[in-house]
C-alpha cells in the first residue's frame, strides 16, 4: 500500500532525494568555489555544454560563420554540469543563475554578458543582422516561436524527461501528466509545419534553431530514450524539418561542440578554431 505524501508546513532541502543530477540540484543561489574562467582569443567567448541549451548557441555561431561572418569566430569552454563547474566564481559572474550557456562578448567595452540561450540567440542575430526577418511582421513571428521554446521546453525536459528517464522511480501520474504535454506540444508543431517549410515562415531562423535543438532531436530519436514511447514518427511534418535542418553542416558542427559522449569522432569538447572539426564525421 502507497501512502500518500502529505507535505510539511515548512520545506526543507533533502540533499539525498535521488534521482540523477540530485546532487549538483540546490535551493541557492551563488558560487561554491573559486574558479577563473579561461579566456582565448576570439571575441566571443562561450562556457557551455553540448545540451539541448547549448547546442542552440553553437549551431548558431556555426551558422553565422557559414554565412561569412567572421566576427562569429569564437572559444567555446566546456562546462561540465555533472560535476558542478557551473557553480565558479567565474560562472556565476557570467551567469547568476549558474546554467549553461553563458557568453562573454570582449569586442565591446566593457565586455557584455549574455545568459539564457534565447537571450543569446537574439542578440547574435541582432549583432551580426542574420537568421532573423528583417520586417517587423516576420521578426514579431519569428520572436513568438523564440519565446514559445523558452516556455514550453521545461514541460518537455524538467517535466516529462526528468520523469520519465531520470526520477529514482517510475510514477504514472507525473508520467502521463507530461508526456500528454509534450505530444501536445509536437502537435502544435506539427500542425504549423504543415503549412510552411520553416518555424515561423519561409526562412530558417533563430527560431528554427531554438526548436530543433529540444523538439527536433527529440523526434529523431535522441532524447530520453522515449521515441517509441511518445509515437515520434507519427508527426510526419515535424520530422521531415528535423531531418532537413539535422543535415546542415553547421548543425552538424554545432551538434559537437561541447559535446563529451557518444561517437569520439562527433565530439568537440572545446571549440577554438575551425581546425577542431578535422575529421569530424570521419
Amino acid at each position: 500500500m502507497t501512502t500518500e505524501y502529505v507535505p510539511p508546513k515548512v520545506w526543507t532541502w533533502d540533499k539525498e532525494n535521488g534521482g540523477q543530477f540530485a546532487n549538483i540540484n540546490r535551493p541557492i543561489a551563488g558560487a561554491t568555489h573559486d574558479k577563473v574562467l579561461p579566456v582565448g582569443q576570439h571575441p566571443l567567448q562561450l562556457y557551455s555544454l553540448a545540451t539541448p541549451n547549448g547546442v542552440k548557441v553553437t549551431v548558431m555561431l556555426e551558422e553565422l560563420l557559414a554565412l561569412g561572418h567572421s566576427g562569429a569566430e569564437y572559444d567555446a569552454w566546456l562546462i561540465d554540469i555533472s560535476k558542478g563547474d557551473q557553480f565558479g566564481s567565474g560562472f556565476v559572474a557570467v551567469n547568476p543563475n549558474s546554467k549553461i550557456p553563458a557568453m562573454m562578448d570582449h569586442s565591446v567595452l566593457p565586455p557584455q554578458r549574455i545568459f539564457e540561450s534565447g537571450a543569446i540567440l537574439l542578440y547574435l542575430a541582432e549583432k551580426f543582422g542574420a537568421l532573423i526577418p528583417q520586417g517587423h511582421a516576420g521578426r514579431t513571428e519569428c520572436l513568438s516561436w523564440l519565446f514559445w521554446q523558452m516556455g514550453s521546453a521545461p514541460y518537455l525536459g524538467g517535466g516529462f524527461g526528468h520523469f520519465y528517464a531520470y526520477a529514482p522511480s517510475k510514477m504514472e501520474y507525473p508520467i502521463n501528466r507530461f508526456a500528454m504535454e509534450t505530444k501536445r506540444q509536437l502537435d502544435v508543431l506539427d500542425r504549423e509545419l504543415a503549412a510552411r517549410p520553416f518555424i515561423a515562415g519561409d526562412a530558417y531562423s533563430i527560431a528554427d534553431i531554438a526548436i530543433w535543438a529540444w523538439y527536433g532531436n527529440l523526434v529523431l530519436g535522441r532524447a530520453y530514450n522515449a521515441a517509441e514511447f511518445l509515437d515520434v514518427t507519427s508527426y510526419k511534418n515535424l520530422l521531415a524539418w528535423a531531418q532537413t535542418i539535422d543535415a546542415r553542416p553547421a548543425v552538424i558542427r554545432g551538434r559537437a561542440v561541447n559535446r563529451t559522449w557518444g561517437e569520439a569522432n562527433e565530439q568537440v569538447p572545446e571549440r577554438h578554431s575551425a581546425a577542431d572539426f578535422d575529421g569530424l564525421g570521419k
